[in-house]
């Protein structure tokens, strides 16, 4: 007899409210928080067996602290993914340090709000250290899919994944 197939949700955030000990850097559209048990307990309420859970840069920025929590609290219910700062000289090393974390699945970069080439030497150093590492780095190339495409073409060996691409 055939085993069932997983749902898995390719794509959530989880957070708490914003406080002095997690102070949120910016926003989210949507609700004040939804915690890990919260997030927990909607998956199970439909059916999802596992989610990709994305530390939201809007809040955390390059802090995935709180994903980490979630994911300790709750084995087996995530993967993990967080975004990085391609303007860090050592990028390339916190990818491959992300990569050995347990639970991780991938990496993102943002490329709002900066303005980039294919040619710039952070996206190259997390694109380069994926690669390396053996994750997918997710890109949020709203509005901009030629980047992304030239990207693609630079780091033939890296496995990228667009990320919100319905987002103008």
């Amino acid at each position: 007899m055939p085993e069932s197939t997983l749902t898995i949700d390719c794509q959530v955030h989880a957070y708490e409210k914003d406080s002095l000990s997690r102070p949120w850097q910016g926003f989210l559209q949507g609700p004040d928080e939804v915690t890990g048990d919260d997030m927990v307990a909607a998956m199970d309420s439909v059916g999802v067996d596992g989610a990709i859970l994305i530390s939201p840069a809007s809040l955390y920025a390059y802090d995935a602290s709180y994903a980490l929590e979630v994911y300790a609290k709750h084995p087996g219910k995530f993967g993990l993914v967080r975004p990085f700062n391609p303007k860090s000289e050592t990028v390339g090393e916190e990818v491959e340090e992300w990569a050995a974390t347990p639970g991780v699945v991938g990496a993102r970069i943002m490329l709002r709000p900066y303005e980039f080439t294919e040619y710039d030497p952070g996206l190259s150093s997390i694109l380069d250290a994926g690669a390396k590492a053996g994750i997918p780095i997710n890109i949020m190339c709203s509005g901009n899919l030629d980047l992304f495409s030239q990207l693609a073409d630079k780091h033939p060996n890296t496995q990228m994944v667009i990320d919100h691409l319905g987002i103008p």
